[in-house]
């Protein structure tokens, strides 16, 4: 296929699946995927949100099927949230997930990012990935308050407000130097 003066995008192979950038024709499968998961693990998220924010996500892909999917999220200066990180049931054990959450640690990286936060139930999975738990939101007061004025349930979510605490109940707050 001709590819019409677009660059080739970034693709990691793996012996069953490869791993690489989300389309806006990814996000149908993306949202059928989170829904597995929604509202109990993961955030409900409609069409036009995914749409929003489809570059900010990588997916795991075999044979034309997304496998898995996750979203890094940039929250401050030196800090992101990997986000929306969710395995097709039939696809669990694969190593998938884990090469989507590693690619979002590289690109992390690559934008210059020092720290990256999860909120998770998967407390194992992202500890076998370098996150420690933590207390708290790690930030000082000034920023804070400045990340007070998002709109993003997520990163009402971070900052722990009580408005958001229906979502976050069970969840444990990790967070991985870089």
């Amino acid at each position: 296929m001709e590819n019409h003066g677009r660059r080739e995008p970034e693709v990691s192979r793996y012996p069953e699946f490869i791993v690489r950038r989300a389309r806006t024709a990814d996000v149908p499968k993306i949202k059928r995927l989170i829904d597995i998961y929604a509202p109990k693990i993961l955030l409900e998220k409609n069409l036009v949100t995914l749409y929003e924010s489809v570059q900010e996500f990588w997916v795991a892909e075999r044979e034309d099927a997304i496998i898995s999917c996750g979203a890094l999220h940039v929250l401050w200066s030196d800090l992101g949230e990997v986000r929306t990180v969710a395995v097709d049931p039939a696809h669990k054990g694969c190593g998938s997930g884990r090469a989507v959450v590693s690619q979002l640690i590289e690109t992390a990286r690559d934008l210059g990012l020092q720290r990256v936060f999860v909120l998770t139930f998967e407390v194992k999975f992202f500890s076998q990935l370098g996150f420690t738990e933590i207390d708290g939101t790690p930030v000082t007061s000034e920023v804070f308050t400045e990340m007070r004025r998002s709109y993003d349930t997520g990163v009402a979510e971070f900052l722990d407000l009580s408005y958001v605490k229906p979502n976050t109940l069970g969840n444990t707050r990790m967070l991985r130097e870089l």
